[in-house]
């Protein structure tokens, strides 16, 4: 998009969705036309959003390339920046600089069935994979779809869990909540995403997994994955905590011979388990 790496860009909102309990989605169009048009964003990319005199933060991009006249950001409000990122109304100006970081390998998954396996906000980065393979559906095989958040009110992209993506062919979600409150209304699974992907025990034969959310439950579903039979090469996850500068010149992401902004965040489980990790992804 740019050649100056670090130099913003000025973006208008132009859609606020409220997704889930402290989660909003923000329809962005770039001000420069021809910018916008040439954004070309790839799956599981991020883009640093900023707003002057409070900060920048590196997002998941949760649009697809295939969807070029806006880009979509989901964010938890979770601190300063993204605090008054919430307070934001359509109309209201922000900033932005990308694409970075690596993409999912969409090509290596053509004519694969795929599993999605994402827990909270995690589905967010995913998000911009499942409906860039859905916009090209003929490339893709089977799609499994397994996600879960902490109560009912907190899963996000509701229309698409239990409207669009249900009326889409050869697809199968599979739904659950850690709880639920008397008021939720909720008929559905109660469980743990790992206790779930267990059940539903998908046949690793030409089959790639893609997983994001919370680390504990990413740990669960790699083991999981493994013990069911998946190769390395078969598991992918997206690495986003610890992201500052997105170029690599802060050295806040770095792990080994690694930058997470840079290198990744995408890597299969054969890159992650290359890399001298400490703590619990």
């Amino acid at each position: 998009m740019s050649k100056n790496p670090l130099r913003p860009y000025p973006a208008t909102i132009t859609e606020v969705r409220d997704e889930s309990v402290g989660i909003k989605t923000f329809k962005v169009v770039l001000d420069d036309e021809e910018m916008m048009k040439d954004f070309n964003q790839e799956p599981g990319q991020c883009a640093q959003l900023s707003i002057m005199g409070v900060g920048e933060a590196m997002i998941s991009i949760t649009s697809p390339r295939t969807r070029s006249e806006y880009l979509e950001f989901s964010i938890a409000a979770v601190g300063k920046l993204t605090d008054v990122i919430h307070e934001l109304e359509e109309g209201d100006k922000i900033a932005l600089r990308g694409p970075l970081g690596s993409s999912f390998p969409y090509q290596k998954m053509q004519g694969k069935d795929l599993v999605f396996i994402a827990g909270g906000i995690g589905l967010a980065p995913l998000r911009s994979l499942i409906n860039f393979v859905f916009d090209n559906r003929e490339d893709y095989g089977h799609v499994d779809i397994i996600y879960g958040a902490r109560s009912p009110k907190h899963l996000c992209f509701k229309e698409e869990l239990f409207e669009t993506w249900p009326s889409i062919d050869d697809v199968d979600l599979y739904l659950t909540v850690d709880g639920t409150d008397e008021d939720d209304n909720w008929d559905g699974r109660t469980g743990y995403v790992p206790d779930y992907l267990k059940d539903v025990d998908p046949d690793p034969e030409g089959r790639i997994t893609v997983t994001c959310g919370p680390p504990i439950m990413i740990k669960f579903v790699l083991e999981a994955l493994q013990d069911m039979g998946f190769e390395d090469e078969q598991i992918i996850t997206t690495l986003e905590l610890n992201m500052k500068c997105g170029i690599g010149k802060c050295g806040r992401c770095n792990i080994g011979n690694k930058y997470i902004c840079l290198d990744g965040p995408v890597f299969d489980l054969t890159e992650i388990k290359e890399l001298p990790i400490d703590k619990e992804l």
